[in-house]
């Protein structure tokens, strides 16, 4: 995509205009919990393979205030297709699908972030419609993203499916996040209840969490969208975390 300007004088530019920015993309600050780990091996063939759909957002004194990661996938448009191991399928999926050479239809957003103390500025929105244009510029049909709803963490015993239904009396979705991909045009398809795994031993989670984790059962990690499963016994912990596939629509609705 060429890099624009805005009047607040930020830019989004892909890494495969400025490669030099990957550095600052990675370590930019973020609400992710210490503890999402995605695959770093992925991680690192996404980002050497596909730099044109990792994007930035740049200020007038070229530091990244906003990120947007994405995948390309072949995806037929129905949503019965996407894997209920949301974030961690799709990313596998990419790779299988760009290395068997299949065409490449819809543009997966993995992440889309914002440096806080930036929210303000709408640029959660700002990001997301940039990635839409730029997915839309390439021809891809669809953004797909496993959406992380930002507030979920406040009620993790609550099932997310319930969690999705709650809406505002203006009918908006109660969650922040899931509000602005709605407010953008976003359709929230269904729940992905297995989209990230992330397992360690007692030892990492407590260097993770800062808790005790001393018995056994469901206990509640700052930050985690459903309470973490321990095992004092087996001396492990595991973290399945439940994500919203949300579509984004780039070209007319078909009949």
């Amino acid at each position: 995509m060429s890099s624009t300007t805005t009047s607040l004088g930020l830019q989004v530019i892909s890494l495969a205009e400025r490669p030099d920015l990957e550095e600052a993309m990675i370590t930019m600050e973020s609400s992710w919990p210490a503890y999402i780990r995605p695959d770093p091996l992925l991680v690192e063939w996404a980002f050497d393979r596909h730099p044109e759909h990792q994007l930035v957002v740049v200020d007038e004194d070229d530091r990244v205030v906003a990120r947007a990661a994405g995948v390309p996938l072949a995806w037929d448009g129905d949503p019965d297709r996407l894997p209920d191991t949301g974030w961690d399928e799709a990313l596998r999926q990419s790779l299988s699908d760009t290395c068997a050479g299949r065409e490449l239809t819809t543009l997966c957003a993995l992440e889309v972030a914002v440096v806080p103390g930036h929210r303000a500025q709408n640029l959660s929105a700002y990001t997301l419609r940039s990635l839409a244009d730029h997915a839309r510029g390439k021809g891809f049909r669809d953004v797909v993203s496993p959406v992380r709803p930002n507030r979920k963490h406040q009620r993790p015993q609550l099932p997310l499916a319930e969690y999705v239904a709650l809406r505002r009396p203006d009918g908006l979705p109660h969650d922040p996040w899931l509000r602005v991909h709605a407010r953008v045009g976003g359709e929230l398809l269904k729940v992905c209840p297995a989209s990230m795994t992330i397992s360690g031993s007692l030892a990492q989670w407590r260097e993770w969490t800062g808790l005790p984790l001393d018995t056994d059962g469901p206990v509640e990690v700052p930050g985690a969208l459903t309470p973490l499963t321990v095992s004092v016994e087996h001396d492990y912990a595991v973290y399945v975390e439940p994500n919203v596939w949300v579509r984004h629509r780039l070209t007319a609705r078909r009949p």
